[in-house]
């Protein structure tokens, strides 16, 4: 921990005093300067806290002002999306598309379709994915996007006419080897393939300028699934540090998208039993074990525009809990698989009272940092979204390359690649991340293994 970085010609002649990151005044500025954007000044916090040791162990960042580089996007881009219901209403929802950094290669990251969506969580999940990249290994830099459009209710027709207008803004500022958007919450093989049509069009060219494509079109096989197996993958090797496997535990899931879907998928298939899944109207509790058939209905429930899994519970016998979450029920292993702070500090209390001993985050940020705290104090093993739920940019990053090369991979060979780099970024975490106790602070690892990368890149890079 901790590593010198040796001094880069750019700055030769700093003088190189040493400076302590002072993170309350960081904070406090940012926060006078973006009133309002909970999220992004949370997830800010908490990676300066993470890393304030090892930079105040090299000078050489102070000089160069990382810390002010970094917090900031390079770009915002904010526009009007207008578009026709199918009853010849016209609609206007905002576009975003926040680029956050690109020293160690081409922006990249999802784009989120959600009433929800505001700047705040879109530089929060952007400042997020800078470090989520650079701990895959491979060539991406961070970037986010979306709009606050809601999918719920709306036709294909609807929803098609409402890509292809987000997409007449969205190509000017994307490319290949510039900024290559993914899906998200929201955004799946559908609405890529209709973004994709529009920007195939208005470009002229057909590139690897989208992942999360069709197969048919330039997609990689396990892409859909790939957050949800790499972070079962991730799991799994949190668990072998205890002498333990998936084999009989018992595992909460929030959620019942594409994550969920391939978590559920995963851990069914390593010997776990998934007790529940989750939505906005509540969450279903099903004692057999949800795998199978049910895992199959979980994507039709995600096509069909209404964002409820009551159905659920209704098709297979099992019990549903309108309005609450899935974190009462008892078990091993918790995988939040849903979006940003759906796990609080009481979720987390819970929890812990009921015996589960491993937490490891699918989705962006879903427990709030007194949830985290407890946690840790209980001394459970615990894994942050950035460093357990990058299977799916690492995956989206094998798309990349497999465009780039014009060939395709099996499904074996890609899963192999996605598994090694879950491993992989386990020992990171633990290289950076271990406690004189023993004990494993993946958030800090994680957060750690990525800023150093990043930095490296930008004292190579100068100031630009």
């Amino acid at each position: 921990m901790g590593a010198k970085f040796g001094l880069k010609d750019t700055f030769a002649n700093y003088k190189l005093t040493q400076v302590f990151m002072n993170v309350e005044k960081i904070l406090i500025e940012l926060e006078k300067k973006h009133p309002g954007e909970v999220e992004y000044i949370q997830a800010v916090k908490e990676v300066l806290e993470s890393i304030e040791e090892v930079y105040n162990q090299n000078p050489h960042f102070e000089s160069a002002g990382i810390i002010e580089r970094l917090v900031e996007p390079d770009r915002i881009l904010t526009f009007k999306v207008p578009w026709v219901d199918d009853h010849g209403q016209v609609h206007v929802n905002l576009g975003y598309r926040v680029q956050y950094n690109n020293a160690i290669g081409p922006y990249k990251g999802g784009l989120r379709f959600h009433p929800s969506v505001n700047l705040s969580i879109l530089k929060f999940l952007g400042f997020e994915q800078i470090f989520k990249n650079a701990l895959t290994t491979l060539p991406m830099g961070g970037a986010k996007g979306g709009s606050d459009f809601n999918a719920k209710g709306r036709s294909d027709g609807e929803i098609m006419r409402f890509c292809h207008s987000f997409m007449l803004e969205l190509w000017k500022m994307i490319g290949p080897e510039t900024d290559v958007p993914a899906g998200d919450i929201g955004v799946g093989a559908r609405e890529i393939g209709y973004l994709y049509g529009m920007y195939r069009k208005l470009a002229g060219e057909n590139t690897g300028v989208l992942t999360g494509k069709g197969r048919a079109w330039g997609g990689s096989l396990v892409r859909p699934e790939a957050t949800g197996f790499g972070n079962v993958y991730f799991a799994n090797e949190m668990l072998k540090t205890k002498g333990e496997t998936l084999e009989g535990k018992r595992v909460c899931i929030s959620g019942f998208g594409n994550v969920a879907w391939g978590a559920a998928t995963k851990a069914s298939q390593l010997g776990a039993k998934v007790v529940t899944i989750s939505g906005p109207d509540g969450y279903v509790y099903d004692p057999d074990g949800i795998s199978g058939e049910k895992v199959d209905y979980m994507l039709e429930l995600r096509a069909s525009n209404n964002d409820v899994v009551e159905p659920y519970a209704a098709k297979f016998g099992a019990t549903f809990h309108a309005g609450k979450r899935p974190w009462e029920v008892p078990c091993d292993i918790a995988l939040p698989c849903a979006t940003q702070n759906e796990l609080n500090k009481q979720d987390a209390e819970t929890l812990v009272k009921n015996g589960c001993w491993c937490v490891c985050e699918a989705a962006n940020m879903p427990s709030t940092p007194e949830a985290i705290a407890v946690f840790q104090d209980a001394k459970i093993l615990f894994a942050p979204g950035k460093a357990a739920n990058a299977g799916g940019v690492a995956t989206s990053g094998l798309e990349m390359t497999q465009n780039s090369m014009k060939i395709s991979w099996t499904r074996e060979e890609v899963d192999a690649k996605l598994h090694q780099i879950m491993i992989n970024i386990h020992e990171q975490c633990q290289l950076h991340g271990k406690r004189p106790d023993g004990y494993v602070d993946y958030v800090k690892g994680a957060n750690i293994s990525g800023f150093l990368k990043v930095a490296s890149a930008m004292l190579d890079q100068g100031v630009v």
